[in-house]
């Protein structure tokens, strides 16, 4: 067995800040705690990077895990690692696991690693600011591409969270006329832990959005259908819980939630929501609701259907590749279906619904157990 290494630069800078973790950051917890026990943590900044010791890799992994946040102890921390630096030696048999896109595109994290003896491994969750620019921040596009060529070039092995994120990744490779490192799909499994059945959080029929606030998500969309059903329903119209935090590009969908007074008390959001929340309003809720207009995974999905929950989904590949003919699946564009459907799940002898909780008893749930038996076969051919 290779000595596994864990980059955990964005999970303890995340709590450093008193962040709640994304889909990509449990991505990483769930790494911590396969390979946490054994394993050697790695800190970067800019492409710069260092070694933890043991000790201070484990009491690293247990803040992340616990999220347990002392920033005095972890600023300590931070200048114990980089006077540790100047004594780093090489290792033997070691593979790094990087979970997240974050330093993937500076070429001295690579060289480092490779002085040091130690094989990166990269997980690639997407190429959406690639395909998809018109969704993310200005400048991403160009970020992301270096991270993706960088990785394609130096990494010893790729880790795809999908089928549709390694068909992009051999696109991409091809179109740069760039060598496809060893590579693997080992899809995720959901990031809630399962909890006992607990009370429902609102005494009315709503629906669920997860995820952090931004263009490729379709919140502008989804509340401009909420407004609809207002002025159709009234008071008996369904609740919407947005949960996720504000991310970039988003105005317009504040403005919707600040401003819209058709929405107040009817449009519930959560920005701060802690598992225990989230797993209590995904359990009790009509359905979740996932318009993207593109995803490279789609955690959420399989987060709902772990809890007996249905979805409503746009039609995307990577949502068919997961859940084959299981939500309700529909254009990202098309107001009136999204309108109609909502409806049919609002009510309480809804056959449509019905339905769907019938197919969810044939989903195959993905487990990290399957996804890590992937990623150590992988990890073997490496040798």
């Amino acid at each position: 067995m290779s000595t596994i290494f864990l980059d955990v630069t964005r999970l303890l800078t995340r709590l450093y800040d008193g962040l709640l973790p994304t889909g990509v950051d449990r991505v990483g917890l769930a790494y911590i705690q396969k390979y946490g026990s054994k394993a050697r943590a790695i800190l970067s900044e800019r492409g710069f990077s260092t070694v933890l010791t043991e000790r201070d890799s484990q009491q690293t992994f247990a803040w992340i895990l616990s999220s347990s946040c002392n920033r005095n102890a972890i600023r300590a921390l931070i200048v114990r690692a980089c006077l540790n630096r100047l004594r780093e030696g090489r290792f033997q048999n070691a593979v790094l696991l990087h979970t997240s896109h974050n330093g993937m595109e500076f070429e001295r994290y690579y060289s480092a690693m490779t002085k040091r003896k130690i094989r990166p491994v990269f997980m690639v969750h997407d190429l959406i600011p690639m395909t998809h620019a018109e969704y993310c921040r200005p400048g991403v596009d160009s970020i992301h591409r270096q991270r993706m060529h960088t990785a394609l070039k130096h990494a010893s092995g790729l880790i795809a969270n999908s089928q549709a994120t390694l068909e992009s990744l051999v696109a991409e490779a091809r179109r740069a006329n760039l060598p496809l490192p060893p590579s693997v799909v080992a899809r995720l499994a959901s990031g809630v832990t399962q909890r006992p059945f607990s009370i429902c959080p609102l005494p009315v029929p709503y629906f669920v959005m997860l995820g952090t606030i931004e263009p490729r998500k379709n919140h502008w969309f989804v509340l401009h259908v909420w407004r609809r059903l207002v002025e159709q329903l009234g008071a008996a119209a369904p609740k919407l819980v947005v949960i996720g935090r504000r991310g970039w590009e988003c105005e317009n969908v504040v403005d919707m939630l600040e401003r819209c007074t058709s929405l107040k008390g009817v449009v519930i959001e959560e920005a701060h929501c802690s598992d225990e929340q989230l797993h209590a309003y995904l359990q009790h809720a009509q359905a979740l609701l996932f318009p993207s207009f593109v995803e490279g995974y789609g955690m959420p999905l399989a987060e709902a259907f772990a809890l007996n929950v249905p979805v409503l989904a746009s039609d995307l590949d990577v949502f068919h590749e997961i859940a084959h003919d299981i939500p309700d699946y529909l254009d990202p564009l098309d107001g009136p279906g999204w309108l109609a459907r909502i409806q049919a799940y609002s009510r309480a002898d809804s056959p449509e619904r019905s339905a769907q909780l019938k197919r969810i008893e044939r989903f195959h749930e993905p487990t990290w157990a399957e996804h890590f038996e992937h990623v150590d076969r992988f990890l073997e051919t490496l040798h």
